[in-house]
Protein backbone atom coordinates (compact mmCIF):
# COMPACT_ATOMS: atom_id res chain seq x y z
CA UNK A 1 0.00 0.00 0.00
CA UNK A 2 1.29 3.42 -0.95
CA UNK A 3 1.02 6.37 1.43
CA UNK A 4 1.92 10.02 1.89
CA UNK A 5 2.87 11.54 5.24
CA UNK A 6 1.79 15.20 5.41
CA UNK A 7 1.34 17.90 8.00
CA UNK A 8 -0.39 21.24 8.24
CA UNK A 9 1.24 23.49 10.85
CA UNK A 10 2.44 20.39 12.69
CA UNK A 11 -0.92 18.60 12.65
CA UNK A 12 0.23 15.40 10.91
CA UNK A 13 -1.55 12.77 8.86
CA UNK A 14 -1.10 9.55 6.92
CA UNK A 15 -2.86 9.71 3.54
CA UNK A 16 -4.00 6.63 1.63
CA UNK A 17 -5.65 6.70 -1.80
CA UNK A 18 -8.38 4.07 -1.78
CA UNK A 19 -9.22 4.80 -5.40
CA UNK A 20 -6.05 2.79 -6.04
CA UNK A 21 -5.89 0.45 -3.04
CA UNK A 22 -9.55 -0.74 -2.99
CA UNK A 23 -9.58 -1.63 0.71
CA UNK A 24 -12.83 -2.30 2.60
CA UNK A 25 -13.97 0.54 4.84
CA UNK A 26 -14.14 -1.75 7.87
CA UNK A 27 -10.34 -2.10 7.76
CA UNK A 28 -9.68 1.62 8.28
CA UNK A 29 -10.15 1.93 12.08
CA UNK A 30 -7.53 -0.78 12.70
CA UNK A 31 -5.21 0.81 10.16
CA UNK A 32 -5.58 4.17 11.88
CA UNK A 33 -4.79 2.75 15.33
CA UNK A 34 -1.81 0.78 14.05
CA UNK A 35 -0.22 3.26 11.68
CA UNK A 36 -0.71 6.35 13.86
CA UNK A 37 1.15 4.84 16.84
CA UNK A 38 4.31 6.96 16.93
CA UNK A 39 6.68 4.52 18.61
CA UNK A 40 5.57 1.38 16.78
CA UNK A 41 4.64 2.59 13.29
CA UNK A 42 4.64 5.68 11.06
CA UNK A 43 2.97 7.90 13.65
CA UNK A 44 0.40 10.65 13.09
CA UNK A 45 -2.50 12.55 14.62
CA UNK A 46 -4.88 11.14 12.05
CA UNK A 47 -5.42 8.79 9.12
CA UNK A 48 -7.07 10.10 5.95
CA UNK A 49 -8.51 8.02 3.13
CA UNK A 50 -9.38 9.31 -0.33
CA UNK A 51 -12.38 7.52 -1.78
CA UNK A 52 -14.90 7.88 -4.61
CA UNK A 53 -17.23 10.90 -4.41
CA UNK A 54 -20.98 10.39 -4.13
CA UNK A 55 -22.23 14.01 -4.08
CA UNK A 56 -20.49 15.54 -7.08
CA UNK A 57 -17.18 16.38 -5.38
CA UNK A 58 -13.71 15.74 -6.73
CA UNK A 59 -13.26 12.99 -4.12
CA UNK A 60 -14.37 11.93 -0.67
CA UNK A 61 -12.24 12.40 2.44
CA UNK A 62 -12.66 9.83 5.22
CA UNK A 63 -10.99 10.90 8.45
CA UNK A 64 -10.00 8.69 11.37
CA UNK A 65 -8.46 9.87 14.61
CA UNK A 66 -5.37 8.11 15.89
CA UNK A 67 -7.52 5.99 18.22
CA UNK A 68 -9.47 4.65 15.24
CA UNK A 69 -12.60 6.69 15.86
CA UNK A 70 -14.28 8.48 12.97
CA UNK A 71 -13.83 12.24 12.78
CA UNK A 72 -16.48 14.37 11.13
CA UNK A 73 -13.86 16.61 9.53
CA UNK A 74 -10.38 18.01 10.05
CA UNK A 75 -9.40 21.48 8.83
CA UNK A 76 -5.66 20.98 8.55
CA UNK A 77 -6.28 17.53 7.13
CA UNK A 78 -8.57 18.99 4.47
CA UNK A 79 -5.88 21.48 3.44
CA UNK A 80 -3.41 18.60 3.08
CA UNK A 81 -5.95 16.55 1.13
CA UNK A 82 -6.46 19.49 -1.22
CA UNK A 83 -2.74 19.59 -1.95
CA UNK A 84 -2.71 15.82 -2.46
CA UNK A 85 -5.62 16.15 -4.87
CA UNK A 86 -3.92 18.88 -6.86
CA UNK A 87 -0.51 17.20 -7.04
CA UNK A 88 -1.94 13.81 -8.05
CA UNK A 89 -4.31 15.22 -10.66
CA UNK A 90 -7.53 14.38 -8.81
CA UNK A 91 -8.47 18.06 -8.81
CA UNK A 92 -7.38 21.40 -10.20
CA UNK A 93 -6.44 24.69 -8.53
CA UNK A 94 -9.77 24.57 -6.69
CA UNK A 95 -11.05 21.49 -4.94
CA UNK A 96 -14.43 20.18 -3.80
CA UNK A 97 -14.01 17.64 -1.03
CA UNK A 98 -16.81 15.51 0.41
CA UNK A 99 -16.51 15.03 4.20
CA UNK A 100 -18.75 13.43 6.80
CA UNK A 101 -19.69 16.93 8.02
CA UNK A 102 -20.49 18.24 4.54
CA UNK A 103 -18.77 19.69 1.47
CA UNK A 104 -15.46 21.51 1.95
CA UNK A 105 -14.05 23.67 -0.84
CA UNK A 106 -10.36 24.44 -1.17
CA UNK A 107 -8.04 26.65 -3.19
CA UNK A 108 -4.34 26.41 -3.96
CA UNK A 109 -2.61 29.73 -3.24
CA UNK A 110 0.95 28.60 -3.95
CA UNK A 111 2.99 25.41 -3.77
CA UNK A 112 2.54 24.96 -0.02
CA UNK A 113 -0.21 27.39 1.00
CA UNK A 114 -3.85 26.27 0.79
CA UNK A 115 -7.11 27.93 1.81
CA UNK A 116 -10.31 26.05 2.57
CA UNK A 117 -13.81 27.03 3.48
CA UNK A 118 -14.53 25.21 6.70
CA UNK A 119 -17.94 23.70 7.37
CA UNK A 120 -20.27 26.49 8.48
CA UNK A 121 -20.99 26.85 12.21
CA UNK A 122 -24.23 24.94 12.83
CA UNK A 123 -24.36 25.49 16.60
CA UNK A 124 -22.93 28.45 18.53
CA UNK A 125 -23.48 28.91 22.26
CA UNK A 126 -21.48 31.92 23.39
CA UNK A 127 -22.29 31.21 27.06
CA UNK A 128 -21.75 27.57 28.02
CA UNK A 129 -19.87 27.66 31.37
CA UNK A 130 -18.79 24.32 32.81
CA UNK A 131 -17.72 23.19 36.28
CA UNK A 132 -14.61 21.02 36.66
CA UNK A 133 -13.25 20.07 40.07
CA UNK A 134 -15.56 22.55 41.75
CA UNK A 135 -14.29 25.45 39.60
CA UNK A 136 -16.58 27.24 37.18
CA UNK A 137 -14.87 27.99 33.85
CA UNK A 138 -16.19 30.39 31.21
CA UNK A 139 -16.73 28.47 28.00
CA UNK A 140 -18.43 28.72 24.62
CA UNK A 141 -19.56 25.78 22.50
CA UNK A 142 -19.42 25.53 18.71
CA UNK A 143 -20.24 22.81 16.19
CA UNK A 144 -19.05 23.03 12.60
CA UNK A 145 -20.98 21.24 9.86
CA UNK A 146 -23.75 18.66 10.05
CA UNK A 147 -23.28 16.33 11.83
CA UNK A 148 -21.42 18.93 13.84
CA UNK A 149 -17.78 18.70 14.87
CA UNK A 150 -17.87 19.74 18.57
CA UNK A 151 -15.56 22.37 20.05
CA UNK A 152 -15.33 23.93 23.50
CA UNK A 153 -13.74 27.40 23.48
CA UNK A 154 -12.12 28.33 26.80
CA UNK A 155 -10.16 31.52 27.67
CA UNK A 156 -6.98 30.81 29.65
CA UNK A 157 -4.75 33.48 31.11
CA UNK A 158 -0.98 33.26 30.45
CA UNK A 159 -1.54 30.20 28.27
CA UNK A 160 2.02 30.06 26.90
CA UNK A 161 3.40 29.61 30.41
CA UNK A 162 0.74 27.23 31.71
CA UNK A 163 1.83 24.10 33.54
CA UNK A 164 1.51 21.44 30.85
CA UNK A 165 0.49 18.66 33.21
CA UNK A 166 -2.26 20.73 34.79
CA UNK A 167 -3.48 21.97 31.42
CA UNK A 168 -3.58 18.43 30.03
CA UNK A 169 -5.65 17.16 32.97
CA UNK A 170 -8.04 20.09 32.62
CA UNK A 171 -8.33 19.49 28.88
CA UNK A 172 -9.04 15.80 29.44
CA UNK A 173 -11.74 16.55 32.02
CA UNK A 174 -13.39 19.14 29.80
CA UNK A 175 -13.19 16.90 26.73
CA UNK A 176 -15.33 14.31 28.58
CA UNK A 177 -17.59 16.82 30.36
CA UNK A 178 -21.21 15.56 30.55
CA UNK A 179 -22.53 18.82 29.08
CA UNK A 180 -20.91 17.79 25.79
CA UNK A 181 -22.89 14.70 24.70
CA UNK A 182 -20.51 13.93 21.81
CA UNK A 183 -17.43 14.88 23.77
CA UNK A 184 -15.55 17.93 22.54
CA UNK A 185 -12.25 19.20 21.27
CA UNK A 186 -11.12 21.68 23.94
CA UNK A 187 -9.58 24.91 22.63
CA UNK A 188 -7.78 27.01 25.22
CA UNK A 189 -6.98 30.49 23.95
CA UNK A 190 -5.56 33.86 24.91
CA UNK A 191 -5.81 37.09 22.91
CA UNK A 192 -2.23 38.30 22.51
CA UNK A 193 -2.68 41.38 20.30
CA UNK A 194 -4.95 43.00 17.75
CA UNK A 195 -6.48 40.13 15.74
CA UNK A 196 -3.82 37.81 17.18
CA UNK A 197 -4.58 34.79 19.32
CA UNK A 198 -2.55 32.01 20.93
CA UNK A 199 -4.29 28.62 21.13
CA UNK A 200 -3.75 25.08 22.42
CA UNK A 201 -6.20 22.32 21.48
CA UNK A 202 -6.80 19.07 23.36
CA UNK A 203 -8.21 16.90 20.59
CA UNK A 204 -10.92 14.30 20.90
CA UNK A 205 -9.71 11.02 19.38
CA UNK A 206 -6.06 11.92 19.83
CA UNK A 207 -6.63 12.41 23.58
CA UNK A 208 -3.81 14.89 23.90
CA UNK A 209 -2.72 18.27 22.65
CA UNK A 210 -1.86 18.47 18.96
CA UNK A 211 0.48 20.97 17.33
CA UNK A 212 -2.44 22.65 15.56
CA UNK A 213 -6.18 22.26 15.01
CA UNK A 214 -7.78 23.94 11.99
CA UNK A 215 -11.41 23.50 13.02
CA UNK A 216 -10.42 24.58 16.52
CA UNK A 217 -8.98 27.86 15.28
CA UNK A 218 -12.15 28.42 13.25
CA UNK A 219 -14.30 27.79 16.31
CA UNK A 220 -12.26 30.16 18.49
CA UNK A 221 -12.39 32.94 15.92
CA UNK A 222 -16.13 32.39 15.41
CA UNK A 223 -16.71 33.00 19.12
CA UNK A 224 -14.35 35.98 19.36
CA UNK A 225 -15.82 37.57 16.22
CA UNK A 226 -19.37 37.32 17.57
CA UNK A 227 -18.18 38.70 20.90
CA UNK A 228 -16.58 41.65 19.12
CA UNK A 229 -13.09 40.82 20.42
CA UNK A 230 -11.53 40.31 16.96
CA UNK A 231 -12.43 41.73 13.56
CA UNK A 232 -12.93 38.33 11.95
CA UNK A 233 -10.69 39.30 9.00
CA UNK A 234 -7.20 37.87 8.75
CA UNK A 235 -7.15 36.76 12.37
CA UNK A 236 -3.76 35.24 13.16
CA UNK A 237 -3.87 32.16 15.39
CA UNK A 238 -0.54 30.93 16.71
CA UNK A 239 -0.18 27.33 17.85
CA UNK A 240 2.71 25.05 18.70
CA UNK A 241 3.14 24.06 15.04
CA UNK A 242 2.92 27.53 13.53
CA UNK A 243 0.41 30.16 12.45
CA UNK A 244 -2.99 29.72 10.82
CA UNK A 245 -5.16 32.52 9.41
CA UNK A 246 -8.93 32.61 9.88
CA UNK A 247 -11.48 34.78 8.07
CA UNK A 248 -14.98 34.77 9.53
CA UNK A 249 -17.71 36.46 7.47
CA UNK A 250 -20.23 37.78 9.95
CA UNK A 251 -23.86 38.43 9.05
CA UNK A 252 -25.66 40.00 11.98
CA UNK A 253 -25.58 37.63 14.94
CA UNK A 254 -24.04 34.66 13.14
CA UNK A 255 -21.00 33.67 11.09
CA UNK A 256 -22.09 32.78 7.56
CA UNK A 257 -18.72 31.60 6.20
CA UNK A 258 -15.45 30.53 7.74
CA UNK A 259 -12.10 30.22 5.95
CA UNK A 260 -8.82 28.64 7.04
CA UNK A 261 -5.48 29.42 5.39
CA UNK A 262 -2.19 27.81 6.26
CA UNK A 263 0.88 25.86 5.14
CA UNK A 264 1.13 22.24 4.08
CA UNK A 265 4.17 19.97 4.08
CA UNK A 266 4.74 16.69 2.25
CA UNK A 267 7.02 14.88 4.69
CA UNK A 268 7.52 11.62 2.81
CA UNK A 269 5.98 9.17 0.36
CA UNK A 270 6.39 5.43 0.51
CA UNK A 271 5.04 1.94 0.97
CA UNK A 272 3.31 0.67 4.09
CA UNK A 273 4.96 -2.58 5.17
CA UNK A 274 3.91 -2.66 8.85
CA UNK A 275 3.84 -6.37 9.79
CA UNK A 276 1.39 -5.76 12.64
CA UNK A 277 -1.24 -4.68 10.15
CA UNK A 278 -3.51 -7.20 8.47
CA UNK A 279 -6.10 -5.32 6.40
CA UNK A 280 -8.47 -7.54 4.47
CA UNK A 281 -8.23 -7.16 0.72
Amino acid sequence: MQFWKMNGAGNDFIVLNNLEEHLPRESFPEMARTLCERHLSIGADGFMVIDAPVRGGDYKMLFYNSDGSVGEMCGNGARCICRYGYETGLSGQTQTVETTAGIVTGRRIDRRLYRIRLNDPSTVQLEHPIVVGGVRYPCAYVELGNPGLPHAVVPYRDLRNADQGELRELGRAMRHHPSFPKGANVNFYEITGEDTVYERTFERGVEDFTYACGTGTGSVVTVLTLQGKVSGQGVKVDMTGGRLIIDAEREGSHVAALYLTGPTNIVCKGEITDEELHPAK
